[in-house]
């Protein structure tokens, strides 16, 4: 029953994240009450995707450092940096801008090992890099922050890191430990049954902090427009640009199809709590909006990758980097 509710739920979700949000909007007063729920909500679902690691999958950093390495800079420096320029090019106003670093300075999404298993790509190179990025969240993320609003906003450093480490790693580790100490099992026994409810958890999320928005959203405007629009430009380049990286430094479907869905897809719940716990409102408008196109896009670059492999398999030779 739970495994059909889960596959119900994982085909529906670009549908579902959405509704969620609209349903958050509506009951402003409601999410508003229900905050202090979302760090607890956000651990849990770290906790119940983890439960499909093991330590062990940071060893593919042996085989492929540079090709690690490269994912980490592309996810927290090309990234941002792009985010930034086109953000400002667009927009005169720092809130916004920074809420667009945050939708990419978080931590590649753990749902991108998912569409890596099902496009055939390498499955330990896509969980080492899911691991790793993760674990460096609660640095990488507030330096992000800190160079790009702490001149103008004022950042409590400390309590963002801690937030992150109880949010993130915490549930992390505890997931991968005792998938080690069960020898995976846990996944099979617990793990499916916690992943419906972890997807609950996360249309909870949606509903709750997109309350934080809802004054902006009482009267749609040219800017509002504008803000939806960068963000399906900027969550769909994220995608497009991983996969041209990919292909003209690798040549290896397997290394592409990985790079495109960890680069592309982001865990955009965690960038919603930090926009709205430690920035003003306006800052989460550009991330919670980022919910919307994840899933959608992974679905149609998992098509790209189809045609991609059909026109250039007798070309693609597998090259460990």
């Amino acid at each position: 029953m739970l495994n059909r509710v889960n596959g119900w739920m994982q085909r529906w979700m670009p549908i579902l994240t959405p509704t969620s949000l609209i349903i958050g909007v509506m009951l402003e007063d409601v999410g508003h009450q229900l905050l202090f729920l979302v760090p607890w909500l956000f651990a849990f679902m770290t906790f119940a995707s983890s439960l499909g690691m093991n330590f062990s999958d940071a060893k593919s950093f042996s085989k492929y450092p540079r090709t690690i390495l490269f994912c980490i800079a592309f996810l927290h420096i090309i990234m941002p940096i792009w985010a930034y320029f086109l953000s400002t090019v667009i927009f005169d106003d720092h809130l916004l801008i920074i809420g667009y670093i945050i939708s990419v300075a978080v931590p590649t999404g753990v749902t991108s090992i998912i569409w890596v298993s099902i496009c055939k790509g390498n499955l330990p190179l896509g969980l080492s890099i899911v691991l790793i990025d993760t674990l460096l969240s609660p640095i990488i993320m507030p330096a992000l922050l800190h160079i790009v609003a702490g001149e103008k906003i004022a950042i409590d450093t400390a309590s963002l890191i801690l937030n992150l480490v109880w949010m993130v790693v915490l549930p992390s580790v505890l997931g991968v430990v005792l998938n080690e100490l069960t020898k995976g099992t846990i996944q099979q026994t617990l793990g499916k049954k916690l992943s419906p409810f972890s997807k609950l958890c996360l249309f909870g999320v949606v509903m709750i902090n997109s309350s934080a928005i809802a004054p902006y959203l009482q009267n749609i405007t040219w800017e509002l427009a504008a803000v939806i629009v960068v963000v399906f430009i900027l969550a769909a380049s994220g995608y497009l640009i991983a996969f041209v990286l990919g292909h003209f430094i690798w040549k290896d479907f397997k290394l592409v199809t990985t790079l495109v869905f960890v680069g592309g897809m982001r865990n955009i719940a965690v960038g919603v709590i930090v926009a709205t716990t430690y920035f003003p409102a306006k800052v989460a408008m550009p991330v919670v909006f980022g919910m919307l196109f994840q899933q959608v896009l992974a679905s149609l670059f998992s098509k790209v990758l189809e045609r991609y492999e059909l026109r250039y398999k007798p070309e693609l030779q597998s090259t460990a980097v």
